[in-house]
């Protein structure tokens, strides 16, 4: 199929691109990968009036590393260049580790931080690292613009807070914090293809060996990145086991995964992994922390 009319513009300024988004709002599209969007216009789910092409604004890709070691990405940065950035292990390793899950190479050349944070896809690997990093996201308009917690960016189904004339034109990953372990576990039919289920994991450790903080997200199983705010809970104040961590996947698996089943996974076997996967990923984040173990 061929996509409907739509006019076509390539602004080579961010300024150029946002007089756009403001004049023309919910009419207008921000192709940058194009690895999304360009299907669904293939197929007309998709009707844009006009459709605005950043990959000219130059000023969007970037890698920037900061003194207190947090991690700022472009909005229109590929993930393949972010995925080879030598030290990105140092600022994220959950990010690091996550990267080469996504789709295939030839897919990452193309697609960006923004895009795929944008597209809200909720079985993307980079929304659920970055709710667990507690990233935020650097949104412009015309006249202005805001930052807005990954919390609260994600709202529904391909839904986020972005306004029509908004573009999300930064991520921040805050630097990573000591005696902090994380994994990242996926499974899918075949390495490539969209996950039946995953989960980005983080365990803060106390200085007395003890859990300070955990935190999981779960993606392939919801309508959203899912927060399983009651299973992280579970694991404050208590000392790694793997009776603690078996406890914490089943009551993930049982109470706070609702998964609607798909033609490759039912919402049984959906549930098992998560059980299987939270395991695997809280046991290798308690062995990173303690510094036991390969980081990516």
């Amino acid at each position: 199929m061929k996509p409907a009319p739509f006019e076509y513009r390539a602004p080579e300024s961010l300024e150029a691109a946002l007089d756009l988004m403001a004049e023309h709002g919910s009419e207008a599209k921000l192709l940058a990968g194009g690895q999304s969007l360009i299907p669904v216009m293939n197929f007309r789910l998709a009707q844009p009036a006009i459709l605005v092409d950043l990959n000219r604004i130059e000023a969007l890709d970037y890698l920037r590393p900061q003194d207190d070691g947090s991690l700022r990405i472009g909005g229109l940065t590929r993930l393949r260049q972010v995925e080879r950035m030598a030290d990105l292990p140092r600022h994220s390793a959950l990010l690091a580790e996550a990267l080469p899950w996504v789709a295939h190479p030839q897919i990452r050349n193309r697609s960006t931080v923004g895009g795929t944070l944008s597209h809200a896809d909720p079985a993307a690997e980079v929304p659920a690292v970055c709710l667990v990093e507690g990233a935020r996201f650097r949104l412009a308009r015309k006249g202005g613009e805001r930052w807005v917690p990954a919390a609260d960016f994600f709202r529904g189904l391909f839904d986020t807070a972005l306004e029509p004339d908004e573009i999300l034109v930064e991520v921040e990953l805050p630097a990573p914090r000591e005696r902090t372990g994380t994994s990242f576990q996926e499974i899918a039919r075949r390495h490539g293809d969209y996950a039946m289920a995953g989960v980005a994991a983080s365990l803060r450790f106390a200085s007395d060996g003890r859990i300070d903080e955990g935190s999981l997200v779960f993606l392939s199983v919801a309508d959203t990145p899912l927060v399983a705010s009651e299973a992280s809970a579970m694991l404050a104040g208590e000392a790694p086991s793997e009776s603690l961590f078996e406890a914490v996947a089943r009551h993930a698996a049982t109470a706070e995964v609702d998964p609607a089943g798909t033609i490759h996974a039912t919402p049984d076997f959906t549930r098992h992994l998560v059980g299987v996967l939270t395991r695997r990923a809280l046991a290798a984040a308690a062995k990173r922390a303690n510094g036991e173990g390969e980081t990516t």
